[in-house]
């Protein structure tokens, strides 16, 4: 089963190592867990519904729960507090376009307000119902999950939008494809989320961003029915594809899904050296995406991120080896782990290994081998199980994102770690920050921060505590000249910042296509931009 309150599947876990707690102990000091609500007493506490009867709408109390929040820090506290806020009045699981089309309608008619629902992974409020008098209805596209059409010739495949990462990818792969579009959220987010927000799947390097997989498909808006054709390329004016994609549910609820697919490669493999500082590190990645090597992925972690790493792997006798032979060879403190990916045919992956290996040289990386990348491979969609770990022995845990061209990256870096570092200094805290480059591009980088504090006496408490570091580094961001948002999207969390990036006349673009879609105001308030902002 879902956890109600938390992330992925209940069964399964990533147990904190023994050393990990007392690693943190070290760094910002003993705590406490908080108590958790119980789902029965939630639920309990949920009001009647205020939607009028409609044969594809669930009124039932703890479906509506379970709908109301996605899996940022915030909602996490929320949920586990019990103090959940406004929940939907009710939740759809349309199986069809035309279910969906008409639900919109009924929503325009009777006067509520309706939020689209992918995989509920948001971690910057996408999902969250706003508090008011307006009943709100959450759209659920969970059902619509199956491959309907496979174009080996094009190499278009074109799926239901609820169809999340797993059934995506065993779909394409028992045809002898994949989409290669793995977010750390895979496990649970959906293809049309990944359009709505605009993802990056970690092995963006080989197969592209959304934008580049995202070929075509159907939305469903208040006015009507969007239909974006396929094509290779098109001079025809402005793109519907950009229009649609990162629209987060404003301009109405995307149904179907055409994505550009590759066949299965012939050989995969991650690998993992260790750079002796920052500077060289740095270098390296750079030097590596301006050379265009045919790498899958590449992560550049900071030495404060390896060491938490190594400190967080476990197998300690092993890990002690490793630092051993590392001090040996000149990479002791400051080191910078490097990981990866080598993907495509076996040409392919010995040509690209052999420029690797001529660039770690020039930049006195030492190279491990394969076995940190396979462990890498094999836990990298389980990271956000570690926040449930933390918070058993009374830690938060959360991650905010940005990009920004090479020249600036060390600058934005720096200030994002020593604002949150800095950030609950005159409550006496301590914040541990660590930092990689998740996704590298010739002209610059993804900056993607972990930051973990204590936990508070209290959920409001620690509330404050997220709210303080949060918007005191999200202001840091867009003074420093980074985008408020690489791979999460906007969302509510992120909408005070996006017009310092979008400008008054961007804004005001965005807007007008909202309303010309959307012209009731009924798709997903309050998200993408504030009521009244410009």
């Amino acid at each position: 089963m879902r956890r109600w309150n938390g992330w992925g599947d209940d069964e399964n876990n990533y147990p904190l190592p023994a050393g990990g707690e007392a690693f943190l102990k070290e760094r910002i000091g003993a705590t406490k867990r908080l108590k958790d609500a119980r789902l029965k007493d939630v639920v309990a506490a949920v009001g009647k519904s205020r939607l009028p009867d409609h044969p594809l709408i669930d009124k039932d109390p703890e479906l509506r729960v379970r709908h109301a929040r996605g899996q940022s820090l915030p909602d996490m506290l929320a949920t586990r507090s019990g103090e959940i806020g406004a929940v939907p009045d009710g939740v759809a699981q349309p199986e069809s376009a035309e279910e969906v089309a008409e639900l919109l309608k009924f929503a325009a008619r009777e006067k509520f307000h309706v939020i689209p629902y992918g995989g509920g992974t948001s971690v910057a409020g996408h999902i969250n119902p706003e508090e008011g008098d307006t009943p709100v209805l959450t759209v659920s596209v969970a059902r619509m999950n199956q491959l309907t059409d496979l174009d080996p010739e094009s190499q278009i495949a074109t799926f239901g939008a609820g169809t999340a990462g797993p059934d995506l990818e065993a779909q394409l792969r028992a045809r002898g494809y994949t989409l290669g579009h793995f977010p750390q959220s895979f496990e649970l987010s959906t293809v049309g989320g990944w359009v709505a927000s605009r993802s990056s799947g970690q092995q963006s390097l080989r197969y592209g961003r959304i934008e580049a997989l995202f070929a075509g498909g159907r939305m469903e808006t208040p006015v009507g029915t969007l239909e974006i054709p396929t094509f290779p390329a098109s001079s025809a004016g402005p793109d519907v594809r950009e229009m649609v994609m990162g629209s987060e549910g404003r301009m109405g609820i995307i149904t179907e899904v055409k994505v550009r697919v590759t066949p299965l490669p012939a050989r995969e493999s991650f690998h993992v050296a260790f750079l002796p500082d920052w500077e060289s590190a740095r270098a390296c990645v750079q030097a590596a995406a301006q050379a265009k090597i045919q790498l899958s992925m590449m992560r550049l972690s900071n030495a404060v991120e390896t060491e938490t790493q190594l400190k967080l792997a476990g197998h300690e006798s092993m890990i002690a080896l490793l630092e051993t032979y590392l001090g040996a060879r000149g990479a002791r403190k400051g080191k910078c782990m490097m990981t990866f990916g080598l993907t495509g045919s076996k040409s392919q992956c010995k040509a690209a290994m052999r420029q690797m290996r001529k660039l770690m040289s020039q930049y006195d990386a030492v190279y491990t081998g394969t076995k940190l990348g396979a462990k890498w491979a094999e836990n990298r969609f389980r990271a956000p199980y570690l926040r449930e770990s933390l918070w058993e022995v009374g830690y938060a845990v959360d991650t905010l994102e940005t990009a920004t061209d090479w020249v600036n990256v060390d600058t934005l870096l720096d200030s994002i770690e020593h604002t949150l570092r800095e950030g609950l200094r005159e409550e006496g805290e301590k914040v541990h920050v660590f930092t990689h480059l998740s996704h590298v591009y010739p002209q610059g980088s993804s900056i993607y921060t972990t930051y973990v504090f204590r936990t508070a006496k209290t959920y409001a408490e620690t509330y404050d505590r997220w709210l303080t570091l949060k918007t005191a580094a999200s202001q840091a961001i867009v003074d420093g000249h980074g985008t408020i948002s690489h791979q999460h999207g906007v969302g509510v969390d992120h909408a005070p910042y996006l017009p310092a990036e979008k400008g008054t006349l961007g804004m005001k673009a965005i807007r007008g296509l909202a309303k010309l879609f959307d012209p009731k105001g009924v798709m997903n308030p309050g998200k993408l931009f504030l009521p009244g902002r410009r």
